[in-house]
């Protein structure tokens, strides 16, 4: 697959797209979102999507529970966002703010959720709707010279375990 280089211009508008909203807040979408949609379309065969989903920043301990159920405990930072289908809702921790590659990375997995979603797309258990989404989390970070293992410290055998339907 075909990435297109980025400049040091483009890398230092991404860098700037997101300003902090506070916790609980609904915040307006960056204008790099559009962006996003748009590589994600042209590299991923997603589609272009015009409806962008709220983004609201809540706690992490939410993003657990929202992710595991309340009654999860979870090491802090494993849970950094969460796609709700049904309220085509973007949830990110209130310490989240788009300032760095990796955190746009977050940004981009999402909305591969939000775009699977607006396209109707069925998988064989939602571990499986994550391989997709990390595969263009990675490409992303690969833009900026990261990767996942590097950014988030999930290596190729995290992701596979993480995307297998166990059913």
């Amino acid at each position: 697959m075909h990435f297109p280089i980025v400049s040091s211009a483009i890398v230092a508008l991404c860098l700037a797209a997101a300003n902090p909203v506070a916790a609980t807040t609904p915040r307006e979408a960056p204008p790099l979102l559009d962006t996003i949609v748009l590589w994600l379309a042209a590299n991923f065969d997603l589609p272009a999507e015009a409806q962008v989903p709220a983004l609201v920043n809540v706690a992490e301990a939410d993003l657990v529970a929202m992710r595991y159920g309340p009654e999860a405990t979870v090491p802090p930072g494993l849970v950094v966002a969460v796609y709700d289908d049904t309220a085509r809702t973007i949830y990110l921790s209130d310490g989240w703010t788009g300032r760095t590659p990796a955190e746009l990375s977050v940004l981009v997995h999402e909305m591969v959720h939000h775009l699977q979603a607006v396209a109707g797309m069925r998988f064989a258990c939602p571990a499986a709707r994550e391989v997709l989404a990390y595969e263009a989390q990675d490409a992303w970070l690969g833009l900026f010279g990261q990767s996942l293992e590097g950014a988030f410290g999930i290596d190729a055998a995290s992701r596979l375990v993480g995307t297998v339907c166990t059913h």
